[in-house]
């Protein structure tokens, strides 16, 4: 059964991207067949997986609009099990003609029902923000994973995400059944990361998950070079966390 996963925070820099381009990549190196959505129009999933951005003949805002054919929007990527829907630069504007559009919170979901029977997961990189484009990915998914930097004000914010992630699952989506909080740039060696830790598992129990992505200068150098973690350095702690990360999430859906 295809898992549909949205990464989502609405708060930048806390590892949304990262997450998205190498769990999907950890996943795809295990032969797990996945499809990376790149609802964020800074587009930088897509040249995370080493895609430019001016090579795509269509991207997710063509899907949105109707313009073109699904698949003709697929990318492959350097790892074989591993394909990409891009974000172009028309994705920027995307908001405000979806503003008038009827059934705007549903556009995502018809183009990924049509891909399921592909995928073992598709995931889909939210941008920072809590408008159309996110609750289309809410709308079209069965559960989130929020990544929540280990720093302070670190849980500003997450209280609003949560509502409304039950807003979605209230009025348009009941399939939406599962919030996962991953916990990134911890550092063992500093006492706020690890209260920012201890207070989330207090709140959270079993909502945060086990695996804990580490600061890690290889894991900041890699989108640079256009590559996942597990193609940069697949020996650096960045790229071991999320392997485990990977692990853990193919177990919690055996469990389901």
């Amino acid at each position: 059964m295809t898992q549909v996963i949205s990464i989502s925070n609405q708060k930048g820099g806390v590892g949304k991207t990262t997450t998205a381009v190498n769990l999907s990549a950890a996943l795809a190196a295990g032969e797990k067949t996945c499809l990376l959505i790149d609802c964020d129009p800074q587009g930088n999933a897509t040249t995370g997986l080493g895609v430019d951005i001016a090579d795509l003949s269509h991207g997710l805002y063509d899907i949105l609009m109707g313009t073109a054919p699904v698949e003709t929007a697929l990318t492959e990527t350097a790892l074989p099990h591993l394909h990409l829907l891009g974000a172009t630069r028309e994705l920027i504007g995307a908001e405000v003609e979806m503003a008038s559009m009827s059934s705007k919170e549903f556009l995502l979901k018809k183009p990924i029902a049509m891909l399921r029977k592909r995928y073992d997961y598709i995931f889909i990189d939210c941008p920072p923000s809590l408008g159309f484009l996110t609750i289309n990915a809410l709308t079209a998914s069965a559960s989130v994973l929020v990544p929540l930097q280990c720093e302070y004000y670190a849980l500003e914010g997450l209280s609003k995400l949560l509502t409304t992630v039950k807003a979605v699952k209230k009025r348009l989506n009941p399939v939406l059944r599962r919030v996962d909080i991953l916990l990134t740039m911890h550092d063992k060696r500093n006492n706020l990361s690890r209260q920012v830790e201890q207070e989330a598992r207090g709140l959270f129990n079993e909502r945060v998950l086990k695996t804990v992505i580490p600061r890690n200068v290889r894991l900041s150098e890699a989108p640079s070079y256009g590559k996942p973690i597990i193609l940069y350095d697949i020996r650096s702690p960045g790229a071991q966390s999320y392997l485990a990360l990977a692990r853990e999430i193919v177990e919690s859906e055996k469990r389901l």
